[in-house]
């Protein structure tokens, strides 16, 4: 299992093929601290079937504000570089997996 690291150079070639998920998350964010395991989780059952990426706002605020992320964590899935769905605030693990089309 690995999460990528997106960064500006990386992310349209990235998200433009196959379902990615990205989370786009901060280190001084407790919530996305929270949902970092769940995260780690989705990668691992996933794999092979979905990519699974993050995104360091502080880092990255470019990438930040093209994607419009008011809030974080913020977890966008990506289709063939369309947002096919958005997931803002920490969930349960259930409310990913329904979005990824799999009831847990």
């Amino acid at each position: 299992m690995s999460i990528l690291t997106l960064t500006e150079d990386n992310y349209d070639k990235v998200i433009s093929n196959g379902r990615v998920l990205v989370d786009f998350w901060a280190a001084w964010c407790t919530p996305c601290r929270l949902v970092a395991p769940i995260i780690d989780e989705l990668a691992a059952e996933y794999e092979g079937s979905l990519l699974v990426a993050k995104v360091d706002v502080e880092n990255e605020s470019t990438l930040a504000s093209r994607n419009d992320i008011q809030n974080i964590p913020t977890v966008i899935l990506f289709q063939n570089g369309k947002e096919i769905s958005r997931i803002i605030g920490a969930q349960k693990k259930g409310v990913y997996q329904a979005e990824l089309g799999v009831r847990g």
